[in-house]
């Protein structure tokens, strides 16, 4: 089995900064790209970020140059650096990684339970 589990939401001012966190744990043999979507009160989920194995990242052009991913391959986890956060930045942000099991040949799509980012004053 495998497992995402994120931590690092809250309330924030607008302007101020967040760091959000995403460890991958259990049978993991490989983890190809990693991601951030996030999801607001009568809106779709989006993806804010993305990143490759290989450290290649893509973003919509909402959040570029404000947030940043990278990740931690060692300890199959990823992160989300928010800066300049405006109040349109409120939803629950989800983790998302494409991951092979040990044992298995196939890659399959894991999501976290997400976790509440708040911009308000």
């Amino acid at each position: 089995q495998v497992q995402l589990v994120e931590s690092g939401g809250g309330l924030v001012q607008p302007g101020g900064s967040l760091r959000l966190s995403c460890a991958a744990s259990g049978s993991i043999f490989s983890i190809r790209t990693m991601a951030w979507y996030r999801q607001a009160p009568g809106k779709q989920r989006e993806l804010v970020a993305g990143i490759t194995a290989l450290g290649s990242t893509n973003y919509p052009d909402s959040v570029k140059g404000r947030f940043t991913i990278s990740r931690d391959n060692a300890k199959n986890t990823v992160y989300l650096q928010m800066n300049n956060l405006e109040p349109e930045d409120t939803a629950v942000y989800y983790c998302n990684a494409n991951i092979r099991q040990i044992g298995t040949f196939d890659f399959a799509n894991y999501w976290g339970q997400g976790t509440q980012v708040t911009v308000s004053s």
